[in-house]
């Protein structure tokens, strides 16, 4: 009879563990959903963020085709009117835009962002994404 009781115990112990496992497996698996949501909420693209006015949108997208060089032109153009954080995206366009021909110049523009950007900005993981490459 005690043996009886004995495997009625460990087998209890053994069924209560593996609903723990499960029940644990559960939690870990809706945080990593959830996790990923908030990743996917966060992606923001240049487009989306304030501080360009609305008619300097379409030469922009004209310079950002042309390439590097029509880019710099169109910022020491219109720069001074672009504000912060779509100032610091169009400024991260360009390091990527100018990496190949000037590397040192593409390292220059992207410390200058970096500095001038706060990391509660919505630019700050694009600028955590690049900096291996920049630094």
């Amino acid at each position: 009879m005690t043996k009886l009781i004995t495997i009625l115990i460990v087998v209890a112990a053994l069924w209560g563990g593996w609903q723990l496992f499960l029940y644990w497996d559960k939690v870990k698996q809706e945080d990593e959903v959830a996790a990923k949501k908030k990743a996917q909420s966060e992606i923001v693209s240049g487009e989306q963020l304030s501080g360009m006015p609305y008619g300097l949108e379409s030469s922009y997208q004209a310079a950002k085709n042309q390439g590097a060089t029509a880019m710099r032109n169109w910022m020491k153009i219109n720069g001074r009117n672009v504000q912060d954080p779509r100032k610091a995206w169009i400024e991260l366009d360009y390091c990527v835009a100018v990496a190949r021909e000037d590397p040192s110049e593409a390292k220059r523009t992207f410390a200058s962002v970096k500095t001038r950007t706060a990391q509660t900005s919505p630019v700050w993981p694009r600028i955590k994404q690049l900096e291996k490459t920049y630094e």
